[in-house]
């Protein structure tokens, strides 16, 4: 009853002024904000950690984009079913052990990578590194739509957690890459261990503001439906693909350029620059107030992100190159927003930490395949190359929004009888 009365006050509030302020205003939201945000940063380190240890220690960037592809496509894997039992168990029950086992994974593979062990070692090892990464960001937001049911809160929430994630991104590439290339080619994977191991563990210590589990009582008849049942989930999955490409191809194509330029600490101030752009754009969409519904502005933010992407190719200085970064960034974050802000009325509440974690699987395999493409394009043909793989993503996953759009319209019928709530007014999304 309490967390009725909480959640109703929340939207009066909303309504009366939504943004940010209200937003962080939310009762117990710095419980899980804090411990969440230290929790995320490793994860923005991993693949170019991977990347610049493997390189160094095999000289080849397909090689480097292999393993990481690895990393991402057995994430991609597992961190659904992560979600899944995050949904069942509860958060904590799926995260202590994930978090150990990934901080064991992680030193296995840098100890191998620095031995000259064999590539199928080094893939060995990046099975459970990737399948072990700690899903914080779909934790929080579960944690967030929990609070906000139904609110209109809601989108700036999903706006928040973009910024918070960009901002990660912003900081994790540029750290690791100082201290690849700075202190040692490992340093960037050893801290990104260390930094898992505690702020993984401090995050599963929060326990009042996990979301209610299938085990606990709460839902039972949606205790076993599958998030990826939902037609709507399986088209966001497509778009988050392609944000994927643009992740990966960026990562190992920016890498790349630098290096040919003979300035490879430039990397970090580059992908810092595409990232910062993403986490401006993202701050922009939480504070507007908005008069279309986010069916429309994914559309409208996935055609700018693929006409900024088909320009990257052409850049060939790294004055360009970081505007046309800064621009692509600015066009991710609406698109990833309007998504994420998608899953809540999609969705059933005991089923949103996996929707959640199908998305952010998603981006990891784009990510992966990105990561793999771009690096033999770049070993054979250059940096340029490299940059035709967010192209390609973009275009794909933007062709199949447009012709199965009306998926993502919710179903309000269905997920009113979902949640056993006989006459709740549903929430406008579009």
């Amino acid at each position: 009853m309490a967390s009725t009365v909480t959640s109703d006050a929340v939207k009066t509030g909303a309504e009366r002024r939504p943004g940010y302020g209200q937003l962080l205003r939310t009762p117990g939201a710095w419980t899980f904000l804090l411990p969440g945000f230290a929790a995320r940063q490793p994860f923005a380190m991993l693949t170019i950690g991977i990347v610049l240890l493997v390189q160094h220690t095999t000289d080849s960037y397909g090689n480097a984009g292999a393993v990481a592809a690895v990393t991402g496509v057995s994430m991609a894997l597992f961190a659904p079913q992560s979600g899944k039992l995050a949904d069942r168990f509860g958060q904590r029950a799926v995260l202590v052990p994930g978090v150990l086992i990934h901080t064991a994974s992680v030193s296995a593979l840098t100890a191998l990578a620095l031995a000259g062990a064999p590539l199928w070692a080094l893939f060995a090892a990046a099975v459970p590194t990737g399948a072990s990464v700690p899903q914080v960001g779909p934790m929080v937001r579960a944690r967030w739509a929990a609070k906000l049911d139904g609110s209109p809160l809601m989108p700036t929430a999903a706006a928040f957690e973009s910024v918070t994630d960009e901002f990660t991104f912003v900081v994790g590439p540029v750290l690791a890459t100082a201290l690849c290339t700075g202190v040692h080619p490992a340093a960037g994977l050893i801290a990104e261990a260390a930094l898992t191991l505690a702020g993984g563990l401090f995050f599963a210590a929060q326990r009042a503001t996990q979301p209610a589990h299938g085990h606990s009582g709460a839902h039972p008849r949606e205790r076993h439906a599958s998030a990826l049942s939902v037609p709507g989930v399986r088209v966001l999955a497509v778009a988050f693909l392609g944000i994927g490409s643009v992740f990966g191809g960026m990562q190992v194509s920016l890498t790349a350029f630098t290096e040919e330029i003979g300035n490879p600490g430039a990397n970090g101030l580059l992908y810092g620059v595409f990232a910062a752009g993403n986490m401006l754009a993202g701050i922009a969409c939480g504070a507007i107030a908005w008069k279309s519904g986010p069916r429309l502005r994914l559309i409208l933010g996935y055609t700018g992100l693929t006409v900024a992407a088909s320009l990257l190719w052409t850049a060939h200085s790294m004055l360009l190159l970081g505007a046309l970064g800064l621009i692509v960034g600015l066009c991710i974050a609406p698109a990833l927003i309007s998504g994420y802000t998608l899953v809540e009325p999609l969705v059933p509440a005991t089923s949103r930490t996996e929707a959640f974690t199908w998305l952010t699987g998603a981006v990891a395999l784009g990510q992966a395949a990105a990561v793999t493409v771009a690096g033999q394009l770049a070993d054979a043909h250059g940096a340029s190359a490299g940059f035709l793989v967010p192209l390609a993503g973009t275009v794909l996953a933007l062709a199949t929004l447009a012709t199965l759009r009306s998926r993502l319209a919710p179903p309000v019928s269905g997920r009113t009888v979902a949640r056993g709530v006989g006459h709740r007014t549903p929430v406008t999304v579009d």
